[in-house]
């Protein structure tokens, strides 16, 4: 089976995680850090926002199944790309809309996305693009945090809603 890797920063890795973990063509959704200067930060050096880097998921996907294209155009109905460092009350740099791209196809087809999405939200993306750095993976407590703790406070009014909202929106699209 073919796999891709798309590396995506919308906000908290725990709203973004939970959507690719059901999408059809997924393989692997993990949350981590990119696009900063300190090596293996942990959660609260990444917090701290003196890092520089993201807050992403590396998302490993069949290109057969879904494609780079899908995988962003749902990135982009999942987070507000309009939003300097900032997902609803999440503030900081780490918290920034950024796109890691790991080729000159998916730097090319994220360029047209964000053209494209540019017509559909009313004020101006702010999602950076940016060729994929040295990614480390999160703690352990981190992953699949939504599908482990969906009822703490963040997950059940921050998260749940993101996940329902994709899966009213992409039903075809859901892993059955």
């Amino acid at each position: 089976m073919a796999s891709e890797i798309a590396t995506l920063g919308g906000g908290c890795f725990w709203c973004t995680e939970a959507v690719y973990q059901e999408l059809k063509g997924v393989q692997q959704v993990e949350s981590g850090y990119t696009g900063g200067t300190v090596v293996n930060p942990s959660y609260e050096q990444v917090c701290s926002g003196t890092t520089g880097h993201a807050e992403v998921v590396r998302v490993t996907f069949d290109p057969d199944v879904v494609s780079y294209r899908e995988i962003l155009e749902i990135f982009f109905t999942i987070h507000d790309p309009t939003t300097l460092n900032r997902q609803g009350n999440d503030v900081g740099t780490q918290y920034r809309s950024v796109i890691y791209y790991h080729s000159p196809e998916q730097q090319e087809v994220a360029r047209h996305v964000i053209a494209e999405m540019a017509n559909v939200w009313d004020a101006p993306i702010v999602t950076e693009l940016s060729p994929a750095e040295q990614y480390y993976k999160a703690e352990d407590y981190h992953q699949n945090y939504f599908r482990q703790n969906p009822l703490q406070g963040y997950c059940a009014y921050i998260v749940a809603p993101k996940v329902a909202k994709f899966r009213k929106t992409y039903a075809d699209k859901l892993i059955r």
